[in-house]
């Protein structure tokens, strides 16, 4: 025989009120996380771009004149601070139409000065696009389990959204420098921002947030002719942004403990539902039988 629905009721009001504070613990602690990401990110992106125009191609960098190497700079930096302001653009409420603006950063048109490299604007979200379904599902009910165990999973697909979008925005400012081949399909800098390579592509293993890659590249004629080009291509990545800063992962740690607590209330959250049906459907039986 099941115990009383009421006492079952007041189980479930409990385990979920210790959800909701683990909801908040977790919140709290994303803020933390997400701002030392932020900063680590900014410092990343700058040393990585830094080690693929010295060491990567340093012929081309030097090129390069002094003003163009500042624009250079100038445009990476800002989009270490854009990336750092969109990961925080998570966790913000209110509504989706005041965040539109740090939503997405894309390129403006190339100009036909090769001298200078353009930064890169924001523009309104696009409805199709993952991060603008993550700003606007937020948990309805930070006391279910399951919608708040959703809203972690979608931030962290926005995290990983916005370290392949600085990536790939910053090969396309780092190619239109001069510095990657100007005919590098925009499709092999995509998938060298994913960390997936093309065609013939092959990783070769490299530095931290760089990517080594060997592609097959076709002639410009007609002829089945095709070269091997090595290319060293910027690929942000969550493990090496975090593995290079102590306090990142400690911060990470802190988020995996409170996930434990999460997933253990979110079992004995089910258990008790469950318990709570089959006590509704016995008392209903009762409701219902007669004797002839």
């Amino acid at each position: 025989m099941a115990r009383s629905i009421e006492r079952i009721e007041q189980d479930i009001t409990a385990i979920k009120q210790a959800i909701r504070a683990i909801a908040t613990e977790l919140h709290s602690n994303y803020v933390n996380y997400l701002t030392i990401l932020g900063e680590a990110l900014q410092k990343q992106l700058i040393l990585a771009v830094y080690h693929l125009c010295t060491q990567g191609y340093p012929d081309k960098f030097l090129k390069l004149s002094l003003n163009q190497r500042q624009q250079l700079q100038q445009g990476i930096r800002k989009l270490g601070q854009k990336g750092a302001q969109q990961l925080l653009v998570y966790l913000q409420g209110g509504d989706t139409e005041e965040t539109e603006e740090t939503e997405e950063f894309e390129e403006t048109e190339e100009t036909e000065e090769t001298e200078e490299f353009e930064e890169i604007d924001e523009t309104e979200e696009s409805e199709n696009d993952p991060q603008s379904k993550i700003q606007k599902q937020k948990y309805l009910d930070p006391s279910n389990p399951i919608e708040v165990a959703q809203w972690h999973q979608d931030l962290e697909e926005g995290i990983q959204n916005t370290l392949r979008k600085v990536s790939q925005d910053a090969n396309s400012l780092i190619q239109k420098a001069g510095i990657l081949p100007k005919k590098l399909p925009e499709p092999i800098l995509a998938a060298a921002a994913a960390a997936v390579s093309e065609a013939s592509g092959e990783v070769i293993p490299g530095p931290p947030n760089l990517l080594n890659l060997v592609i097959e590249i076709s002639s410009d004629d007609e002829s089945e002719d095709s070269s091997l080009t090595q290319l060293m291509t910027l690929n942000l990545r969550l493990g090496d942004i975090e593995f290079a800063d102590n306090t990142l992962l400690s911060a990470r740690k802190q988020i995996r403990n409170i996930l434990l607590q999460l997933n253990k209330l979110g079992k004995e959250y089910q258990k008790k539902h469950r318990e709570l049906k089959i006590a509704e459907a016995e008392a209903a039986w009762r409701a219902s039988w007669f004797e002839d």
